[in-house]
This record gives C-alpha cells, sequence and structure tokens, in this order.
C-alpha cells in the first residue's frame, strides 16, 4: 500500500461507511503479489450449512440473497463453494477430465448452454450480481489421474511422471497423492488447473488440508494463480504452524490458523447448530498467538463466522457478539458459514453494524492485554490514534471486565470519550473503563482522549 493510501485510510477509519467503501476499492501488493490484500475479504462459504450439497442453483441463491440483505453494499463479496462440487465416486480418489484435474459434477452444477462448465455457468451468475466468486481444492494429484496416467496439458509429460505415492489429505474423498515437484511437468499441472480455474471466473482458492509438508504445493499454486490471467485470492486451512508463519504470509493472502469452527453435533447430521461455545472460544488463543503476524497483504483467518440464522447458529445473542467481536478485532476474513437465504432480522442487523466491521476492516490485529479465568481483553490502536478495546466475559455469570486508559496507551488526559459499537451509545470517563458484561459476551469500545467540559458519575460520564 503506497503512503498516500495508509494515509486516506487512516484519516477515514473512524468514519465506519467510508472505510468500508475503501476497503472495496484499494488494491495494494499481496504478500503474495496478486494486487490482492489491503483489507480482510467479505463473505460467505458453502461448507458451514450446506456441506455435502453444494449446487447451481443454491449457490445462485445465496448470491441473490447476499445482494437483498443489503450485505453485499457492505463489501460482503465473496461466494465461496467448498468441497462436494466435484464426482467422487470413492477411495480411488476424484474423476478427472483429461488432464488429471478434478471433474465438475454436473448432476449439481449442469454446463451452460454452449458447452460452458457448470462451474463457470455459476461464476458468471455471482459475478452478474456484482459478487466475487471461489473454489477449494486440496493438494496433490488424484490416484484415478495416475491410474489413467493422464496427459499434463500444454507438455510431453503424464500423471504417472510427477505422481507420489505418499497420501496426501483429502479430507472427504480420499484418494489423492504427491506431487514430486522436482519432476519437469509438475508446475505445468499445477499451472493448467489454475488456468482452468481462471478460465471459470474463479476470484478466491482455498487450499484445503495443508500443512508445513505442503509447501512445496503452496508454493507452486501461489506461483500458478500469478501466471493464471485474474487475480485470485489464495487462502490456507487449515491449522497451519505458526512458526512458519513467515512462509505463509509470503505464498498466500490468508491462512487457518486453527481447526474447523463448526461442532458437528446437530441431530442426524443436521447442520443446525452450527457451532458451540466451546468451539468459539478456542480462538480467544489463537488469536492472541497469531497477532503480530496479520495485517494488509495476509490475515490470519478464524474460520467461517457464524452468525445469521439465529438460534440455529448455536450461539446465544450475547455470543454472537463477542465472535464477530473477536474476528474484528483480530482483523479476520469475515466469511458467513449461514443460510443467507433464511437470515434471522436481529443477526443481520448484526452483520450490518457498520462501527463493528470498520474494526475489522483497518486490517490490524488486535494485542491481548489481560487474560484471567473468566475474562480477557483484547487492544488495538487506530492510525487516527483512536483505540479500540474489547473486555470479554468468558465465564458462565455476568461479571465485570475492567482496564484502564493507561493501559491502552492512550495519553494522559482528563477525560476519555467511549463510543459503544454495538448499542452506539457515547459516555465519557476519567481513565477507567469498566463495565457488566453479561455471561459469554462483550463491550466493545472505541476509545479516544476528550478535553471538553464533562458531567462525571462515578467512572463513567455524560457529555455536557
Amino acid at each position: 500500500m503506497n503512503k498516500m493510501l495508509r494515509g486516506l485510510l487512516a484519516a477515514l477509519i473512524a468514519t465506519p461507511a467510508m472505510a468500508l467503501s475503501l476497503a472495496a476499492t484499494a488494491v495494494p501488493a499481496a504478500a503474495s503479489d496478486n494486487g490482492l490484500g489491503a483489507t480482510p475479504p467479505l463473505g460467505w462459504s458453502s461448507w458451514s450449512f450446506i456441506r455435502h450439497s453444494p449446487s447451481a442453483e443454491n449457490i445462485e441463491a445465496t448470491a441473490d440473497a447476499m445482494v437483498s440483505s443489503g450485505l453485499c453494499s457492505l463489501g460482503y463479496l465473496y461466494v465461496n463453494i467448498d468441497d462436494f462440487y466435484y464426482v467422487c465416486p470413492g477411495s480411488q480418489g476424484p474423476t478427472v477430465d483429461q488432464y488429471g484435474r478434478w471433474l465438475t459434477d454436473a448432476s449439481k452444477f449442469p454446463s451452460g448452454p454452449n458447452g460452458e462448465n457448470g462451474i463457470q455457468v455459476v461464476a458468471d451468475y455471482v459475478h452478474s450480481k456484482g459478487l466475487k466468486f471461489g473454489i477449494y481444492v486440496t493438494p496433490g494429484i488424484s490416484k484415478q489421474a495416475v491410474a489413467q496416467n493422464t496427459p499434463i496439458e500444454g507438455t510431453p509429460y503424464h500423471a504417472d511422471d510427477i505422481a507420489t505415492t505418499t497420501s496426501e489429505k483429502n479430507y472427504n474423498c480420499g484418494g489423492m497423492v504427491g506431487i514430486d515437484y522436482s519432476k519437469p511437468g509438475a508446475q505445468a499441472f499445477v499451472d493448467s488447473w489454475a488456468k482452468e480455474f481462471a478460465s471459470w471466473g474463479v476470484d478466491y482458492l482455498k487450499i484445503d488440508g495443508v500443512g508445513t509438508p505442503d509447501e512445496t504445493d503452496v508454493q507452486a499454486w501461489s506461483d500458478a494463480l500469478r501466471q493464471a490471467g485474474r487475480p485470485i485470492h489464495l487462502e490456507l486451512s487449515n491449522s497451519l504452524d505458526i512458526n512458519n508463519a513467515a512462509t505463509w504470509a509470503q505464498l498466500s493472502d490468508g491462512w487457518r490458523t486453527g481447526g474447523d469452527i463448526e461442532c458437528y453435533c446437530g441431530p442426524d447430521g443436521s447442520s443446525y447448530p452450527l457451532t458451540e461455545w466451546s468451539s468459539l472460544s478456542s480462538r480467544f488463543d489463537q488469536a492472541a498467538d497469531w497477532a503480530p503476524y496479520g495485517g494488509p497483504g495476509g490475515f490470519n483467518d478464524y474460520d467461517s463466522l457464524e452468525i445469521g440464522n439465529g438460534a440455529g447458529d448455536g450461539l446465544t445473542l450475547d455470543e454472537r457478539k463477542t465472535h464477530l467481536s473477536l474476528l474484528s478485532l483480530a482483523a479476520s476474513p469475515l466469511m458467513l458459514g449461514t443460510d443467507l437465504t433464511d437470515l434471522d432480522p436481529t443477526d443481520l442487523g448484526l452483520l450490518k453494524n457498520t462501527d463493528v466491521l470498520a474494526v475489522d476492516q483497518d486490517a490490524i490485529d488486535a494485542e491481548r492485554i489481560a487474560a484471567a479465568a473468566d475474562s480477557q481483553v483484547f487492544t488495538k490502536t487506530e492510525k487516527n490514534g483512536d483505540v479500540i478495546v474489547g473486555l470479554f466475559n468468558t465465564g458462565s455469570t455476568s461479571r465485570a471486565v475492567s482496564t484502564t486508559a493507561a493501559a491502552l496507551g492512550l495519553p494522559a488526559a482528563r477525560d476519555y470519550s467511549l463510543r459503544d459499537l454495538w448499542s452506539h451509545q457515547q459516555t465519557e470517563s476519567t481513565g477507567t473503563i469498566s463495565t457488566d458484561v453479561p455471561a459469554h459476551g462483550v463491550a466493545l469500545y472505541r476509545v479516544q482522549a476528550a478535553d471538553h467540559g464533562v458531567q462525571h458519575v462515578g467512572d463513567f460520564a455524560t457529555s455536557q
């Protein structure tokens, strides 16, 4: 990001709507040099709710809902298909096309009238709504490609020339084996797959099941996407090794810091409830540990945002506020996992809170400055000097959670202005920032030093 644009962002960040507008247009160089990554991406992913059953119909319906709900206008732009869009007949791995790449399941994603791939048809529809489109892949090459010894597009080489016998992680279909990138044709295979995705109109690629042993795969995909012919955001998943954070930042635009947030606890395989408190609360330590490594060009990803379906989310209303507050303080991608065609009005209000969204879109990772058995405090300082602070009650009963202006790094002042980013109420304090927080809840404030006259009420005060 150039210095002028950084200064403009700093000036605007106190005005949420303007900051969000800027976020949608700024395109500085990312860690992977693909022109993406000024701010954390916002959007939706199919896994949490749709899981095994993505289709042209439900993906297009989600794109419609993204627009009609007003989420699109606030910067929620990505509509991403996760696993199960390709043909998987069994443990032999995904069925492949003539060049060894996964074959789209035409029963879910029918071809277009002129023979266009079914994924391209959906991508075109998503783009027609002013949105962006994402897809999913895992490392390696399918055993079916190796068994058929499919040619590698544009080369004299074949699948058997580049494949190893080492199994690669594909969580649901299986049947993937490694690629030996020292062999001729290996990079060309990944290049051909990346160019296919680009030809379909892909804007975002999630590579799942990657870890430290897959660094060469990540490097190959990063290189391939850079020359694929269109900017494509590269996201890595999941539970990446923090000791290799610098590598992930160099090669990608975002990385999952832990496992799935879904609880997989619904009856008879139901998506609902999507998650539970224990899955959410595990993110606090992740956000604290990974804070030094995220920022413009590459963001720490704490998995899907499970807000949108009320009780179906699996979280209380206070827990939902905690979920969005923590991810926003951590400048995480906000990828909704909920059913956008059946949005709960209260949840939609949470998702459209521009005061909170601006905290995420400042692209600054918060630091944890206090952690006790039942409370935590995260804070970050904006470019204009404002401080954002989250007072979290992780306990099961209401309790006071406190900090001070000095602990937040604010300059000495007679008074401090506190804007509650959830209630939008303005109060003032002489320096102690303390409030009762409900069980599993949060108080999220924007704090500024203030010098005008006030009428004090204890530690808090009201403006004159």
